[in-house]
This record gives structure tokens, sequence and C-alpha cells, in this order.
């Protein structure tokens, strides 16, 4: 049997709240059930944060409310307070993502936190999801590098996973929110945080931001890391990180993976017509998915 990868889709979460175009509730849902139709089983449905900060999020409870259920699929809600957390409560998320942050200088201007400030909150708030029988996971953002401050130091990255794992996080997930890591990096880093958090779950989130994802998603598959965060057309971005470009595309995650023999569940074929479904209808703008403009194997179906 193939090693199965599993695809965590982010599109209609980071994928969408950079974007110049401001989605309808009714469109988002839709963007959601095109990814159903293509295979997806986890996805970031919604982001509750202050509207005002991100407005391309401020109908995360609308969203929620008119999701498709009963499908199989789990939908993660993001969370950086307390706030957030009760309301992706309230509306049903299956999953809780909490993020902390692992420099001060993308910190203090995304979240307004340190790092210590984000273990500190997590593990006052973690009993809220806790006692809902939601299941916790925390994404650590600026895991390779932080666009004010530059290097971060991996002791930042032990300390936040270990600290995540005594809360109650069953997966941990490194965020390279301005897309500066590196495949050696990346191995390095993952066997710092197993070290450090040995039994939580790990996920990686790249941005393509420097050409370098894909390559950091072989590195990834390579340390045996399972999880990976991907956004279909690769759109995306971080409001509060300059010129952090789009996420991994899912489509172009999807080709490399099953071309060298992986199991994804993602129905290619559909992921690309959904990629360009955002580029022509629901964006009307250029995407950055290679696999949208080259079509997959030459032959295939694609």
């Amino acid at each position: 049997m193939p090693r199965p990868i599993e695809i965590v889709e982010v599109g209609p979460r980071d994928g969408l709240q950079n974007d110049p175009t401001l989605l309808e509730t009714s469109v988002k849902v839709e963007f959601i059930e095109r990814l159903i139709a293509a295979g997806v089983k986890r996805m970031e449905a919604a982001s509750f944060v202050h509207p005002k900060l991100v407005p391309a999020m401020a109908d995360s409870d609308a969203v929620m409310q008119s999701v498709p259920r009963n499908k199989g699929v789990t939908y993660i809600g993001l969370a950086l307070n307390e706030r957030g957390l009760r309301r992706a409560i309230d509306e049903q998320c299956d999953e809780i993502n909490f993020v902390m942050v692992a420099s001060a200088g993308f910190g203090l201007k995304n979240q307004n936190a340190t790092p210590e400030d984000t273990a500190d909150l997590l593990e006052r708030i973690a009993i809220l999801a806790h006692d809902a029988g939601i299941p916790l996971s925390a994404t650590i953002s600026v895991a390779f590098g932080d666009p004010f401050e530059g290097e971060v130091p991996v002791e930042n990255l032990t300390m936040l996973a270990a600290r995540a794992q005594a809360a109650g996080a069953c997966e941990i997930a490194l965020g390279d929110t301005i897309g500066v890591a590196n495949p050696w990096d990346v191995t390095a880093r993952i066997a710092a945080v197993r070290d450090a958090a040995p039994k939580a779950r790990l996920r990686m989130h790249f941005h393509n931001t420097r050409n370098t994802a894909l390559a950091n998603v072989y590195a990834a598959i390579e340390a045996g890391v399972d999880v990976i965060d991907a956004s279909a057309g690769g759109i995306g971005g971080c409001p509060f990180a300059p010129k952090a470009t789009g996420n991994v595309a899912t489509e172009d995650v999807v080709y490399m993976l099953e071309r060298a023999g992986y199991a994804t569940g993602i129905d290619l074929d559909a992921m690309i017509k959904t990629a360009l479904w955002l580029e022509e209808t629901a964006l009307k703008h250029p995407i950055q998915s290679m696999l949208a403009k080259a079509g997959g194997f030459p032959g295939s179906n694609t």
C-alpha cells in the first residue's frame, strides 16, 4: 500500500485572508463544496479574528453555519485568543487551531504577543477546547524566519512545542509564514521539535514566496511528516507580513506526491478545475499554481 499523506486544505482561510477580492459568503461555501468534491477531508474553513484586522474573515461565523455537514469532512477554525476560541466552539468547528508565534517582532504586529505570551495564553484557555471535546492543534507561525527580526532561534520552537504538547495540543504545525525555509533547515527543525514534543503529530505549512515550498515539502516527507498544508491555486498570504505571498498550491503538491507513489486521496483533475474556477470566476485574477497552467502528466486525464 502507498504511504498516505494527509493534505490539509487551507484555501478557505489562509488562502482568502489576504486576497484583494472579498468573496461573498455563498461563494466561499461554493469553494468549500468544490474542495470536498475534489476529495478534501480536512480543511481550514474559518478564522475567528477581529473583522477590522482581517476583513476577509469577517463572515467566518456565517461560513461555519453554512458549510455542508455529515460528509466526513473536518472543519478547522483558527483562533488567536480566548474570544476567538470561544467563537470557534460556538460555531461547532470540528477542530480548533491556536496560533503561537516563534518571534516577538512578528508576534507583536500580528497578535500583540510575544512567544511566551502565546504559550501562556494557550495554557490558560486550552481547557475550553478540552471541555468542549474539540481536538486542539497549535500552529507555530514564523517558525523559519521573522520579517522584522530575521533569524528565529530553534530554541524558540522547542519551547513552544513542549508547552503546546503539555497544554494538550494533539498536533503541532510549523508555519513558514514568510516563505524563507530551505530543505535542510526543515529537516533540522523537525528533528528538534520532535525531541521537544514527541507525543504530538507534526504538520508543515509552507509558503512559496521564494520558490522553495515543494522542496520543503519533499524534505518534510523524507523526515517522516505525514500532514502537509496546501492551498488551492497557491492563493494566500499574511496581512501582517510584508511580501508574504501565497501558500504552496494544493494541486502542485498532489501532483508531486502522487507521481512519487504517495496517496493523497485528492482528485487532481477536480483540484485543477477548482483552481481555475478561483482564477476565472471567484477571484478574477491570476493564481500562482503551476498545475493550473500546465495540467497533469501528459496522456493522463489531467
